[in-house]
Parts: structure tokens; sequence; C-alpha cells
């Protein structure tokens, strides 16, 4: 029979002077008061996030491209901040319109005019070649709700439209309406599923109904206050807070927090069940995990600010507002759930309480033990190699469903799954106009080149037709040609009527080219990238500078490559660094560095066929690869922090082989309950109908699971055993091993610990070893 000892840890020696009573009451008290009243101030402002949140392009814009550029100039030509919306009819059964309806619809078009949020005059029904549809531009103010305002046009036109037509309203307006319609549920239904969820897999790995409850409120609580904090932040113009960032700041916080305090319990219940006093196992358990939760908050939140080297501002949003939300789950699961225990104690884990001897790991793995986790370190022990290269050969199998990942940008009416009317919309313009019609492209040009430019774009393929952007003309553009060399706009109304002025800003024109194809096609990318080269070389580089819908995504999906191909590499690098000095070796960073890689690199592969097949998305945006990279590497090396801090602790009192067998016997638990929770609270992003989240749920669910089940339950530990106390290379720890000093190994370490030959003291990552070792591996 294996006989059994407690970790290095728990055992017992007193680890602090007496405390008196009102002090160990009072102090976890305070703690959960000022976090009570944190949470009751910061929950109020779930319900203001729309205050200071936005969804328009703008938000996605690269600061350096040229549509940024010609974006922030927009207002100058227009006469105010505007995102245009398009009413589309076409007949119901084919024919062609008739006067009458024609008539409704004019009468249609001066409504909308009318309704609060719209800015300046709706066109008059413009009639396709072919005499079945009609479109009527509208101008929105962009700074206002454009959902509301959208929605009161659709009411309108569902209510107005005439017998025998239907009606649909799109252009930017209409896809930013459904867009922000489809985040809808990030302040409820995302938080109940994902709360939901963890509490469900919580009440089954502690079945206990109190437990799972205090490890919510941590979540909460965290969420709370970091939400509180990046209100501000936005309020004050610091950070840019859209629907993309707030849904992974709630999963983030949620599933990370969770992480924490689930580490932490792991700390608290071994110290109860060695017998402890909830005093003295509170002040235990949180040294045991003050250093992994802190590296592993420290890990996240660096790979998260790396994301400020981007030039999208979405991007460079996510960096900071992420990182506070880590701050404030590392925070949360090292005072408020602490403090909570302290008052709780052994209460806590009712109605199956811990056991004193409980927390004993067996003296020797590699033979026949009870239990799951023991039965994995000894078939570790058994096959550690076979292990290790079956796993490695099964990841590299999966990476290559890497060939089939189609990372270059999606149209933007593929963002919103499910219904769209704005998709819809758009469907029907193409079939009667040029599928660019209300989307654009815009090219800012100095006054005196304008003509030029105009002889540019007519003889450009994939553009329909060109106007110019005049205050003069109704609905804001007049047709322009060249004549005699300078441009010439065509008059509206009877004989004799003045042709519009072109409205001129710094000395600069905007020309509106209507696209031959839809504005977020291929074909209209291929246009436009054509028509900076030929820009650029009839007019000079920098000369003009094309803006519009079409030049936007392009803009954002060349910055979003850019910024794979650069912030990728740092990550991984910041985050080895911090390993380095964590494990203080060079070998084990880089082994950890490395299944890292490859169980992401399988993840994606995985990932790309079950979108392309299954799924059947239409691609991902340039982004998706990068989130899912900083996701599953931060995170992923939360788990290799959570093992190999306990395996240095477990090595120093038992020798490398062992302590990598009773690391994973002692982490096994807390790891897998930690990667399920974090798994389903991403996978709850997957209720929000936008594509970008739905793929990022999955590539990061999955990976988790992938990461928990797989690399960090079998692959690190049977090569890490497999390699030995090379792993710790060249620290002293190695040093030491290899000269056969002062390590015990197996089982012959567990009775010199229990004689104690010298006092316990406390170590690297939370270890406990002799002083006189202690002072030997400090390094």
């Amino acid at each position: 029979m294996s006989r059994r000892t407690s970790p290095p840890a728990l055992r017992r020696d007193r680890v602090a002077p007496r405390v008196p009573r009102w002090l160990r009451i009072g102090i976890p008290s305070l703690l959960v008061l000022l976090w009570v009243v944190g949470g009751s101030i910061g929950g109020p402002f779930f319900g203001k996030v729309d205050e200071v949140a936005t969804n328009d392009q703008s938000s996605f814009l690269p600061q350096s491209a040229d549509a940024t550029r010609v974006s922030e100039r927009l207002t100058d030509f227009t006469g105010g901040d505007t995102i245009p919306a398009l009413i589309v009819a076409e007949t119901s059964d084919g024919s062609a319109l008739s006067d009458t309806q024609l008539t409704a619809l004019r009468t249609l078009a001066t409504e909308a005019a009318g309704l609060e949020g719209v800015e300046g005059e709706a066109s008059p029904p413009v009639v396709s070649e072919d005499g079945k549809a009609a479109q009527i531009f509208l101008p929105l103010d962009s700074s206002g709700e454009v959902r509301e305002v959208v929605e009161a046009v659709r009411t309108l036109v569902a209510a107005d439209v005439p017998a025998g037509v239907q009606a649909w309203v799109t252009g930017p307006a209409g896809f930013t309406a459904d867009l922000v319609k489809g985040f809808l549920g990030i302040d409820g239904l995302l938080l109940i599923v994902a709360l939901g969820t963890v509490f469900v897999i919580l009440v089954v790995v502690y079945r206990s109904p109190l437990l799972p409850i205090l490890v919510l409120l941590t979540s909460v609580f965290a969420l709370c206050v970091a939400l509180l904090t990046v209100w501000w932040l936005a309020y004050a113009g610091i950070v840019v807070l859209n629907g993309q960032v707030q849904g992974i700041l709630f999963i983030l916080v949620i599933g990370a927090a969770t992480d924490y305090a689930l580490l932490y319990v792991a700390r608290f219940r071994e110290a109860i069940g060695a017998g402890e006093k909830r005093w003295d196992a509170t002040i235990r358990a949180w040294k045991g995990a003050f250093e992994p939760i802190l590296a592993s908050g420290g890990t996240v939140i660096a790979g998260l600010l790396c994301l400020l080297l981007s030039d999208l501002a979405t991007n460079r949003a996510l960096g900071p507002i992420a990182s506070i939300g880590i701050a404030f789950a590392v925070l949360s699961a090292l005072t408020f759930l602490p403090a909570l225990l302290a008052l709780f104690g052994r209460a806590a884990f009712w109605p199956f309480l811990p056991k004193p001897g409980s927390a004993d790991l067996p003296d020797d793995l590699t033979v026949p033990v009870k239990g799951l986790w023991p039965r994995q370190a000894r078939l570790v022990a058994r096959r550690a190699r076979p292990i290790w290269i079956v796993c490695t050969v099964v990841l590299l199998a999966a990476c290559a469903g890497l060939t089939q990942l189609r990372a270059d940008g999606v149209p933007s009416s593929d963002l919103v799954l499910g219904a769209s009317e704005a998709r819809d919309g758009q469907a029907a313009l193409a079939e009667h106009f040029p599928g660019g019609s209300g989307s654009p492209a815009y090219v800012l040009v100095p006054e005196e080149r304008a003509a030029a430019a105009v002889e540019v774009l007519d003889r450009a393929d994939g553009i329909d037709s060109v106007a110019v952007l005049s205050a003069d003309a109704p609905g804001g553009q007049a047709p322009v040609q060249v004549a005699d060399g300078a441009l010439a706009t065509t008059a509206f109304g009877p004989p004799g009527t003045p042709a519009p002025t072109p409205t001129v800003s710094d000395g600069d024109v905007l020309l509106a080219a209507t696209l031959t194809d839809t504005a977020d096609s291929a074909a209209a990318d291929d246009a436009v990238r054509q028509l900076r080269v030929d820009l650029a070389t009839e007019l000079g580089e920098g000369t003009a500078l094309v803006g519009g819908v079409t030049a936007t995504d392009i803009d954002s999906i060349d910055t979003s490559i850019r910024d794979r191909t650069l912030i990728i590499p740092i990550v991984l690098a910041v985050i080895l660094l911090i390993l380095m000095a964590l494990l203080r070796s060079v070998v084990a960073p880089l082994i950890l560095i490395g299944t890292v890689i490859l169980s992401f690199g399988a993840a994606l592969g995985v990932s790309a066929l079950v979108f392309n097949g299954p799924l059947g998305f239409p691609g991902a945006d340039p982004s998706v690869p990068l989130y899912g990279f900083v996701f599953l590497v931060a995170l992923g090396v939360d788990y290799n922090i959570f093992l190999m801090s306990r395996v240095r602790e477990e090595s120093l009192a038992h020798g490398t082989r062992a302590g990598i067998l009773r690391g994973l016997v002692a982490t096994g638990g807390v790891i897998t309950s930690a990667g399920l929770v974090l798994a389903a609270t991403f996978a709850a992003l997957g209720v929000i109908p936008i594509l970008f989240l739905a793929q990022l749920a999955f590539i990061v669910a999955f990976g988790v699971l992938l990461d928990t089940f797989v690399v960090r339950s079998l692959l690190v530990p049977a090569l890490a055993h497999d390699l030995g106390a090379v792993v710790w290379w060249p620290s002293k720890l190695w040093r030491r091993e290899r000269t056969g000093a002062g390590v015990a190994t197996g089982a012959d370490a567990a009775p010199a610990t229990r004689a104690g030959a010298a006092p316990a003291t406390r170590g690297e990552g939370g270890t406990r070893h002799t002083r006189a070792s202690a002072r030997k591996l400090d390094s």
C-alpha cells in the first residue's frame, strides 16, 4: 500500500503568531464590505454602457490609413456627421413601378426626412433602368442613436410602403443598426448564459450549493468594479469601447476570475484537509496561491498589453480594457474570496466537508494507486515517451487544417449571423442598381487636380458613375464630368437652373464614385486597390486619398494582417521571458511555449475545418487568429504556471520526476475544472449573433479544452518526466539534482521530510523545503 504524505506547502508548522480573534473576523469582514460597496457602485453601470460605447465603423479604423483621413474630413463636405441609409423598393411581381407607386414613394421619402435623427433632405426616388425598383437616400445623424433612427425608418416604411411593393432599409446605416442589434444581448443574455453555465459546472465539481456562489460572487464583483473603471475611462475619451470589446471583457473577467478562484479554493481545501483552522488555512492558502495567481494574471496582462502595438483603434482599446479586467480578477481572487472563505471556513464546502488527511498525496505514484489523477500520473511514469510522441503527432496532424484557414476578411454584410434586413436590401439593390449604390468610394483631392482625378475615375474599371459633393445639390451630390479640362456639374430642375457648385474645404473637393459591384465584395476591393494605384500614378503619391466603405474594409484588413505579423512574435517573446523569470529555467519555458504554439496551431486548424465545413462560415477577419492567439497563449500559460509552479514545489522535496507526478496529481483537478469553466465562458460568446465573436468563441473554447485535457494533462507532464531534471537547466535545482546532492527522489523523500531534519520554510513558487536547501536553491 502506498504511503501518503502532505504536500510540501501543508506540512504542519506554525505559519504566523496567534492573531487576536477580533482581527481574524474584522479583516475579512472589512475586505468583504469594501468589495460589496465597489460592486454596488459598479453594478448599475451595466445599464449605462450604451452611453459610452460605439459600434460605428470609425472605432475599427486604422489610425494611419487613407480611409481614416477621408472619414475625418467627410463632415467638412456634408455639413454634419452623417451616415447614409438607403430605402430600396421593388415591385413584388417583377413589373415596372407605376405612377401611383412612385407618388407613394415620394410621399414616403418626405415623411422619412421628417423623422427625428434624420439630417437634411431625403433624395427623391431614383428609379432603376429596368423600372422595377427605386432607391431613396436618407442622411442620418451618426452621432446619435443610429439603431433607433433606422428602426423608426423601418417602421415607417413597413406601414406606408405602397401596395404591390416590398422595401428594405439598408446602406451603411442599415448595416450599423443590424450590427448594434446583434450586440444587444451582451448586457443580459451573455452574462446569464455565462454565469449559469459556470454555476452548473462548479456545482458538479464541488457538490456544494454554497461554494459555487462564493466563487461566482468573486467573478461578478471583479466585473462590476472593472466595468466601473472602464466606463469612466471611455467617458473621458481615453479608451474606445464597442460591443466587441465589451463582450470580450465580460467573458474574460468571469473566466479568469473563476480560474484564479479555483486555484485558491484548491489550496484552501488542502489546508483545511490537513487539519488547519480557518485563519491558518487562509494564510497557508494565500501564500501558496499568491505567486501563481499573480504570475498568471501578470502574464495575461503582458500579453494583452501587446495589443497596444496595433494600429486598429478597437485592438488598442482591448489591450488596456481587458488588462484592467484581469487586474481586478486577480485582486478579487486574492482578497475577496480569501475573506469569504476565512469567514465561512469548512462550512463553505458543505455538505462534503474536507476530511483530515484528504490533502495527502501518495508517496510513490509508480505503483497502483486509487483515484483518477494518481492513475494518470502512474500512466505518465510508465509510458512517458510514447505519450508525448503520440500527443505531438496528433496535434501536428490537427495543425494541417491551417492550410484551409481563410482569414483574409469577410464582407460586412456577413458580419451579422441570422436574419439581416440590411443584407436582404443590399441583395435587392444589386439586382437593379450598381452594387455600390449608397456606399460610394470617396476621393479627396485638391480642387485644381479634381478634373484629372475625374478622368482617372472615368477610365477606371469597376466605377459606374462619378459625382461631386455639393451643398447646392439635392441629396448633397451632383453628377460631374470634365469639360475643357475643368469640372462641370449637371443641373437639376427646369432649363436655366444653375448647376450646383462643388463644395470646397481647405482647397479640397470630395468626389463620390459609385462602384459597379457591392461595396463589400472582392471585386469592389480590387477596383479600389487599382484606383489608388492609378490616382498615385497620374496625380502623384499622396495627392488623392481614397476612402469610403470599401477603402475602410481594405485598410482594416491590411492593418489587421500587419498587426498579426508584428504582435504574435512579441507576445511569445514577452511570455517566454516571464516564464524564465518565474521558473528560473530556460528549458522548461521553451518546452511550455512550444506546447502552447502547437496547441494553438491545432485549435486553429480544427477550427478552420469546422468553419468551412459544418458551420459554413464565409471566412474570417484577419484579427480572429490574433485574438485567438493572444487569449489561448496567455490563458494557456495560466495552466502552465499552475502546473509547473506546483511541480517545482514538489521537485524541491521529492526530485524532478517524482515532483512532476505529484504536481500532476495535485493540480489535475483544479486545472481541469478551470479549463471547463474558461471554455464554457468563452463558448457563451456564441449566443451573440456576430460572426467574429462566434468564431472566437469556438477557437478559444476548443483550444482551452485541448490545452486542458491533452497538453497540460498528458503532453507536458510526459515530456518533462522523460527529460527529467534537465527541464530546470541552468538553475541550481538542475545542478543539485545532476550531482545528486541534497535531493531525495521518489518515496525516499517523504520520510526525510517528515523526520524534520530542518524546519520547513517558504521557497520559490510557493515552495516549502528546508532552510538549508532554500539558501542553496535561491536563484
